[in-house]
């Protein structure tokens, strides 16, 4: 039986403003953030840590700070995010949804948004051809495989219509879009 030893930790002095804005900008300069997930990350670090500081923590103001000088750019974020996801085969449900949950308000999303909807079609084909559905299948699916290839499609956020469209073409066969 192995003797576990009793590791201790280093005692991690509470965050004052200069830390704070250090943790903002490396976090910012290291991963493609939202205004939401910069200010749910200094949240955590703040309890995980604890405040030294006078008064409250400034976290908004330094959320703004940080957007002001650039280092986070919702508007960017959610062009990024809008044209990975519609790239991957992914529906302007699943875009939105994603959108949604990085915290992208509407004003800052509506051209990502757009951009998911002008490419649905297209969107749909790529995940048709990844996931071998419809005119990319080598062989015509019995009607449970197609169900399950349905809801696939359903699930990447495309709309029914589209979805049976392209489940519905035989191997081979392309459907033309709807416009």
């Amino acid at each position: 039986m192995a003797v576990q030893q009793e590791r201790h930790k280093r005692a991690v002095p509470p965050l004052d403003g200069e830390g704070l804005e250090r943790l903002a900008v490396n976090y910012a300069g290291r991963y493609a953030v939202t205004r939401a997930k910069l200010k749910a990350y200094l949240a955590r670090k703040l309890r995980e840590r604890g405040w030294g500081g006078e008064g409250e923590a400034p976290v908004d103001g330094l959320v703004e700070r940080c957007a002001r000088l650039g280092y986070v750019d919702d508007a960017a974020f959610a062009t990024a995010r809008a044209e990975s996801l519609s790239r991957r085969g992914y529906g302007a449900r699943r875009v939105d949804t994603a959108l949604k949950v990085a915290g992208v308000d509407e004003a800052d999303g509506a051209a990502a948004r757009a951009h998911a909807e002008s490419e649905a079609w297209n969107a749909a084909l790529r995940f048709a051809e990844r996931r071998r559905i419809g005119p990319y299948a080598d062989a015509w699916p019995e009607r449970p495989e197609r169900e399950k290839k349905l809801a696939a499609m359903l699930r990447a956020g495309h709309p029914l219509g589209v979805a049976r469209k392209i489940v519905a073409a035989r191997p081979g066969e392309f459907p033309e879009a709807d416009d």
